[in-house]
């Protein structure tokens, strides 16, 4: 797949909103709740996924530090996608790994979990989501399990290679092999919505822009 050549401007173009509501309307989940922009200005992000499985640290020892893999595998423009199920009593990224991630080029960090050294992200600018920040380190609580298997992420199934997409409002996940579909089903809601915003800032009423364009049933 020639991601950045086919997809990658016309993604950054999109919100994260017209790709989860082209993904409801072809019937696609993907789109994750509560996992935002852990610093103001962390910036959109937008690449194919790597991830990495966090699991309970204990008898069985990990391999190496959690995420150093990813950032190893990772190409350019990549996101590295991190399912630490949600804990947020433990930090599973931090700020040396954002500083080696950014060196390879990698597009963003998305955590259904926690982070910490968030100064150093900003400093570096670097964009990293997460469900929120704590200062705990990760040693002696979790360790990676793997890297670039399936995972859960925010209540959506994502696998290596499928694309992330991420701002202000979220993260949505669009499945690989239905991207063409995704894109341009997320193009066409997006033409409709900047048409109707024309017309309410040139003065048109709400209820005749909402009639005009049937707002309630645009995903039918």
């Amino acid at each position: 797949m020639d991601f950045d050549n086919k997809y990658r401007a016309r993604l950054e173009k999109l919100s994260t909103t017209n790709v989860a509501d082209a993904l409801d309307a072809l019937g696609l989940k993907g789109a994750t709740y509560g996992i935002r922009p852990i610093w103001e200005g962390a910036g959109k992000i937008v690449g194919r996924a790597v991830t990495v499985k966090i699991t309970a640290a204990g008898l069985t020892k990990g391999k190496h530090h959690l995420g150093v893999k990813a950032i190893d595998v990772a190409e350019a423009g990549d996101v590295i996608v991190v399912d630490n199920g949600g804990r947020l009593d433990t930090s599973c990224w931090g700020g040396i790994l954002a500083n080696g991630a950014k060196m390879k080029g990698i597009s963003g960090v998305v955590i259904d979990g926690a982070c910490r050294d968030v100064d150093d992200y900003v400093e570096i600018g670097f964009p990293v989501y997460a469900r929120g920040s704590v200062v705990a380190t990760a040693r002696g609580r979790v360790m990676e399990e793997a890297t670039n298997v399936l995972i859960q992420f925010g209540g959506v199934q994502v696998r290596p290679g499928d694309v992330v997409v991420a701002d202000r409002s979220g993260v949505v996940i669009i499945p690989q092999e239905k991207l063409d579909e995704v894109v341009a089903k997320a193009e066409e809601l997006y033409e409709k919505e900047e048409k109707m915003i024309a017309e309410i800032r040139a003065g048109v009423s709400m209820l005749e822009v909402d009639s005009k364009y049937n707002y309630e049933k645009m995903l039918k």
